[in-house]
């Protein structure tokens, strides 16, 4: 079938889906556990996971087809579990790992990533959360950092040290987490907007079964790839209509400024100037996205989407905050909160605390250094950075 018969194929398949459920009369949790069944939910996978087995393209414009019909936007409300989790257990579990597709898609099922800790962030590979054989399963214990939505997560990706004599990518193992297990104490983290959407994590002595490793044992590092190219572009290869985002809020906040005699010929440049990019940005991922074909993982390229979203990301929404003026440097609320959806895209109703979260986001999912490095070194086959413990066992490897 070539791609435009498919894509017209999957576009009836929710023209007719819709009709039999229509979106305002339809539960939303009903309503996505029906998508699951029909294999509107991830196009992309397998037939009986929430798939059709159809080209990876395709997942964007069904998504955009639900929003346009008015069916709740869950992208930030569980997304770890859409963005990083279901293509990771997609690719990697068991067909029994795989039942816990649905529950993640309709909402039952919250989930979170536990990969950073205190010592180990860009250099993920050197983390010490240990994961000890015993009794047909694991006894885990370490602490893990920055865990967006942990403190409403059912489940969490969790990457864990199981040969500390290996070297520190050959010696780890991934684990798909029950957070209700006794041993497991989620912490807030308040950032500077007042929010505790990220989380500290301690696990001690944590019994994880056998059955809820994900992939072989030592083979979590390149299961936890999977993850973080997901992630990427989770994060900053979304398809979006012209003028949506970030970068429509600044066009708002322009026409706001200019009526209220704030806005200069400087501001107007740099709005232009960000729309471009913005623009360009966009067209790219569109572009990107209509190239991929099957069920494929994205590959290292998708650093480009993440470096390029975060960085444009942070200049909107400074030249949004400058276009207030003084007031600008104020902030409505500081009450501390913890939501139960993710403000990392800049969703916050107030651009002042949009700009702050948006602070994170060079950070956040790879820094933008990690990310150039990536496309250095994987994209256009620079010479990579020296690495002189790559051969080392972990536990020989100096360490603050």
């Amino acid at each position: 079938m070539s791609a435009e018969a498919e894509r017209a194929d999957v576009e009836r398949l929710v023209k007719e889906f819709l009709a039999e459920h229509p979106v305002d009369s339809t539960p939303d949790r009903e309503l996505r556990g029906a998508r699951f069944d029909a294999g509107l939910a991830f196009v992309h996978f397998d037939k009986g996971f929430g798939g059709l087995g159809v080209s990876s393209s395709l997942h964007g414009r069904v998504e955009q087809l639900f929003l346009d019909a008015g069916a709740e936007n869950w992208a930030a409300r569980n997304v770890i579990g859409l963005g990083m989790a279901a293509p990771t257990i997609h690719a990697h579990g068991t067909e029994e790992q795989k039942a816990l597709l649905r529950p993640l898609f309709t909402g039952e099922e919250i989930w979170c990533q536990l990969f950073s800790e205190p010592g180990a962030g860009s250099d993920l590979a050197s983390l010490a959360t240990r994961a000890i054989p015993e009794d047909g399963g694991y006894r885990v214990n370490g602490q893990k950092i920055w865990t967006s939505l942990g403190h409403i997560a059912r489940r969490g990706l969790l990457v864990a040290r199981t040969d500390p004599n290996l070297p520190k990518h050959r010696g780890l193992s991934y684990f798909l987490l029950d957070m209700t297990s006794p041993g497991v104490e989620v912490r807030p983290l308040r950032q500077i907007t007042g929010q505790a959407e990220f989380n500290e994590v301690y696990l001690t002595d944590v019994q994880v079964p056998e059955t809820d490793r994900l992939g072989a044992v030592g083979e979590g590092w390149r299961v936890s790839i999977t993850t973080l190219a997901n992630e990427r572009v989770a994060i900053g290869g979304r398809d979006s209509r012209r003028g949506d985002g970030a970068i429509g809020t600044a066009v708002a906040e322009f026409r706001a400024a200019a009526e209220a005699g704030r806005a200069d010929a400087a501001s107007r440049d740099r709005l232009m100037r960000l729309w471009t990019t913005a623009e360009a940005a966009r067209l790219t991922n569109m572009r990107a996205n209509a190239r991929a074909r099957g069920n494929q993982a994205p590959g290292p390229e998708g650093s480009i989407a993440k470096l390029s979203y975060a960085e444009l990301n942070k200049a909107i929404y400074e030249l949004c905050v400058d276009l207030r003026g003084i007031d600008g440097m104020l902030i409505d609320d500081y009450t501390e909160s913890s939501p139960d959806r993710s403000s990392g895209g800049g969703t916050a109703a107030d651009v002042r605390k949009a700009f702050l979260r948006s602070l994170a986001n060079s950070i956040e999912g790879g820094t933008s250094e990690i990310m150039r490095n990536i496309l250095g070194e994987r994209v256009l086959g620079l010479p990579g950075e020296p690495r002189t413990d790559r051969d080392v066992a972990w536990k020989d490897v100096p360490r603050s």
